[in-house]
């Protein structure tokens, strides 16, 4: 849970310093990596990544985690085009 916290308190510092597409990709890639951890650690050291089932709550953060790195990398940034 502290590895996934800390990648979050990256991509936060991301966004404060307005690179808000760095900050998402961030965001994105930290719930794929809270995935991994639901996947391979046991139900009882994940801590607060165990909400429901092991197959939900993997499924749920990698189309979380996948649709928030997929929308910070299509987006165009702001004033090219």
């Amino acid at each position: 849970m502290l590895v996934v916290l800390v990648v979050i308190a990256v991509a936060v510092v991301f966004v404060l310093a307005d690179r808000w597409r760095r900050g998402a990709f961030v965001f994105g890639t930290a719930t794929l990596l809270a995935a991994v951890f639901r996947l391979l650690m046991p139900s009882e050291r994940v801590g607060l990544l165990a909400v429901r089932s092991k197959p939900f709550d993997v499924s749920a953060l990698v189309a979380v985690g996948g649709a928030i790195v997929w929308l910070a990398v299509s987006i165009d940034p702001l004033g090219t085009g």
